[in-house]
């Protein structure tokens, strides 16, 4: 299941190996001493803000189902503004799904490198040795692309699927979100500390004021500026695109490799085809010569018989043989000219 989803507080990624819960403050991991989840952990550590990481005992915060690592909400790093050209800060959110996408993205590059790196030998060795062991490794090649094929591209439409949903998007501004709430409160509580008033008619003013207060604020976060996410999310949609081109490209090669085995094995049935056909003929014309023979070897009156120096047994027999041989020999002509025979 891959899905990047946004709740009230957190976002829950689950990109292949990578499943956490990021907050605008933190994120939590799920089996991080896992092998495949182990280069994701470094490159936290390497890109993020380290807080309570590391606790007074000296062991790793968090058990052994997670790892927490904070980050304020001010801890955020620069991203390009392409209409501006000025840079500004990305979220804490965005950090944390910005490395979890390069992970995956890496770990599937390697995974199509290596397969490139398999199938070019695997099908050389097909096209000059059709054999049962080629065609498994060859099959055993198209399986691994299969599922490879089927990771990138869920990874793929799960991209694409939040980039279609501006609304989606804008949920997942967690920094956005906690700014907005933090506002709300102050807000709140300054009206709450100025709720006393010496006389009645004062307090429809200050609620209305307080309304308009609470209005504005929620305004200024609840907006579709959307831009960030979606230029992170194109570079790695663009990044998987690629990926899946190439998974494309070798499996391109692939049925150009079957395509080519097929046609050397049509072209030695065709050559099998022309050899039965060869030896039908040559059997045709043993067989009529064998016929003659038996019909003159029954006992039946003949005055061939009568011959009794024997000179006409072997001109008949050359003439008989001979005479098969011209009749194969036509069919065969008739074979040729027919374009049943020849290359």
């Amino acid at each position: 299941m891959i899905d990047c989803a946004a709740r009230e507080k957190a976002m829950v990624i689950n990109l292949e190996f990578i499943r956490a819960i990021v907050t605008a403050e933190e994120v939590l991991l799920l089996d991080p001493l896992m092998q495949e989840v182990l280069p994701f952990v470094d490159q936290l550590r390497q890109h993020l803000p380290l807080r309570s990481l590391v606790g007074g005992n000296g062991e790793h915060g968090g058990d052994s189902n997670g790892v927490k690592q904070d980050g304020s909400p001010g801890d955020q790093v620069p991203c390009l503004n392409e209409a501006t050209g000025a840079e500004h800060e990305l979220p804490f959110e965005f950090q944390v799904l910005e490395v979890g996408l390069e992970a995956v993205c890496s770990t599937l590059d390697s995974s199509v490198a290596d397969l490139e790196r398999r199938a070019i030998p695997v099908l050389d060795e097909l096209t000059k040795n059709v054999s049962t062991k080629n065609l498994e490794r060859v099959r055993s090649l198209k399986s691994d692309l299969t599922r490879l094929l089927a990771r990138v591209q869920k990874v793929r439409d799960e991209i694409e699927h939040l980039l279609d949903d501006n609304e989606d998007m804008a949920h997942l501004y967690l920094t956005r979100k906690q700014a907005q709430n933090q506002q709300v409160e102050a807000l709140m509580t300054s009206a709450a500390s100025n709720s006393i008033v010496p006389a009645g008619a004062s307090l429809p003013r200050l609620n209305s004021s307080f309304r308009r207060s609470v209005s504005i604020a929620t305004s200024i976060y609840l907006d579709n500026d959307v831009e960030d996410l979606e230029m992170l999310l194109e570079a790695y949609f663009m990044q998987l695109d690629g990926i899946r081109n190439r998974i494309l490209s070798v499996r391109e090669y692939i049925d150009d490799t079957e395509d080519y085995v097929n046609i050397q094995l049509d072209n030695q049935r065709n050559e099998l085809i022309q050899l039965q056909l060869t030896l039908t003929i040559a059997s045709f014309g043993i067989a009529v010569n064998t016929f003659i023979a038996g019909a003159f070897a029954m006992n039946i009156p003949c005055h061939f018989y009568d011959i009794a120096d024997g000179s006409f047994f072997w001109p008949f027999v050359g003439g008989t043989s001979s005479g098969c041989f011209v009749i194969s020999v036509v069919l065969l002509g008739y074979a040729w000219w027919k374009k049943l025979l020849g290359p």
